[in-house]
């Protein structure tokens, strides 16, 4: 059976066509390339076959928590909750989570149909809030929860500035007045700027970062497409970083080509601000892999036209080889299809010192390849400023049975407490897990 369907101006044809775009082989003529990064030289494999897999999620057993290394524990710090994505600490320790979940359309539930797809994601409607957690005794568990504000659309970074509290939802930028220890916000937010929202691919999430001095706001921009195939006029403002002032004036492209950069966070004891980016797919098990770089002002990363520094997608071959030839490679590749989407340094003393300063990554997992990938944190070690050393594993166990393709959970957002714990918000399964050292 084909489906036909009009976005706009563009008419999309489904079924077979779709069937060789997920699973057929994309441009095996290509050669294997390597690429040298500023710490490593790695392999890229040819473009290949692609594969549909997703994952099936099965409840954590009684008892059975995440895995981490040897002297740390790992504890259920929130449970119950529908779909917490991302996570920000106020200033008096207060841990804000934003619930949200993406929200597939008509046209993509089609398609899925088509495929035979079936999501490893929270279904149904976002719940479009920011709950509260409050420590009072110290404990490291929370012992008061509120709603601090409801009726959002799909919020995901949170920011406070001075009496701010500002919201990123997936088509604008809110800001609320705030103050220390308020635990309910019932005005109405006042919209800043308006954020391009939607999409065929439907990268929804908007993040948000600071500069040190408070005087710049960062907002994360995924694109609206894989490899924008249905046209560069949907892109508009997407796949970049941008850059505002707290009053939402000011808007610039503060770097472009990062096909969905979510997570944000600056390097400690630097002005340099990092993200990790979730390539694109359908080129094979092993391309592209996801990535964590340094994000340099007014730098181009790629994104259409080719990937990991100037590999030229065969999708978008000869369309821009100017911009082909300024793309920049980024630091650390993470593996492909993993869903690198948490980002978070490390500037506490409570782990061991081996991971002062240094990033760790919530990786979502893969439904692009033929064995999953990601469903884990990992952590990459950092020195004066620079990664000194290749991604690891650092929280593992979400994955229940390789095999038949069975997972616990999906860790999304990663964050440190005030207390230096480790928090990770793994939303398929509604936890929000801690780690701390013994």
């Amino acid at each position: 059976m084909i489906f036909t369907m009009k976005l706009k101006s563009k008419l999309f044809v489904t079924g077979s066509s779709l069937l060789f775009l997920a699973c057929g082989n994309n441009a095996n003529s290509q050669q294997p390339a390597t690429v040298k990064t500023a710490h490593q030289e790695i392999q890229l494999p040819p473009p290949g076959k692609s594969h549909v897999n997703f994952s099936k999620v099965i409840e954590w057993p009684e008892g059975k928590t995440p895995v981490a290394p040897e002297g740390f524990v790992v504890s259920r710090f929130a449970s119950g909750i529908k779909s917490p994505r991302n996570m920000f600490v106020a200033p008096n320790g207060d841990v804000l989570v934003a619930l949200s979940n993406s929200e597939r359309s008509v046209k993509q539930k089609i398609i899925g149909a088509v495929v035979g797809q079936q999501k490893a994601e929270v279904p149904g409607k976002s719940a479009n809030q920011i709950l509260l957690f409050r420590d009072k005794n110290g404990d490291g568990n929370p012992d008061e929860t509120y709603t601090l504000i409801s009726e959002l659309n799909q919020p995901y970074g949170m920011l406070i500035i001075g009496s701010w509290l500002y919201v990123a939802n997936t088509d604008g930028l809110l800001r609320f007045p705030y103050k220390t220890g308020d635990t309910t916000i019932t005005v109405a937010g006042e919209k800043i700027l308006n954020l391009p929202a939607g999409g065929y691919n439907n990268h929804w999430t908007r993040n948000l970062v600071a500069n040190a001095a408070k005087t710049k706001i960062y907002i994360s921009v995924g694109s609206a497409s894989n490899v924008a195939e249905h046209g560069m006029e949907y892109e508009i403002r997407r796949a970049n970083i941008l850059e505002i002032n707290p009053d939402g004036t000011g808007e610039k492209i503060y770097a472009a080509g990062l096909r969905n950069p979510v997570g944000m966070d600056w390097a400690p004891g630097t002005n340099t601000l990092w993200t990790v980016v979730n390539e694109r797919d359908q080129l094979g098990d092993d391309l592209v892999p996801d990535y964590l770089t340094s994000v340099q002002q007014g730098g181009f990363y790629g994104w259409p036209y080719s990937y990991f520094g100037q590999n030229e997608d065969p999708r978008r071959k000869g369309e821009n080889p100017q911009s082909v030839k300024k793309a920049i490679v980024p630091e650390v590749p993470l593996g492909a299809h993993t869903a690198s989407l948490g980002l978070a340094f490390y500037t506490a003393d409570l782990f061991p010192d081996r991971y002062k300063d240094g990033a760790f990554i919530g990786q979502h997992g893969s439904w692009n390849r033929s064995e999953l990938a990601g469903y884990k944190v990992a952590f990459v070690p950092f020195k004066n400023g620079k990664p000194a050393g290749k991604p690891e594993d650092f929280l593992t166990g979400f994955i229940a049975d390789l095999e038949k393709g069975t997972v616990y959970g999906r860790p999304v957002g990663v964050t440190q407490t005030k207390d230096g714990a480790l928090l990770v918000a793994d939303d398929v399964s509604g936890i929000i897990w801690r780690i701390a050292a013994k």
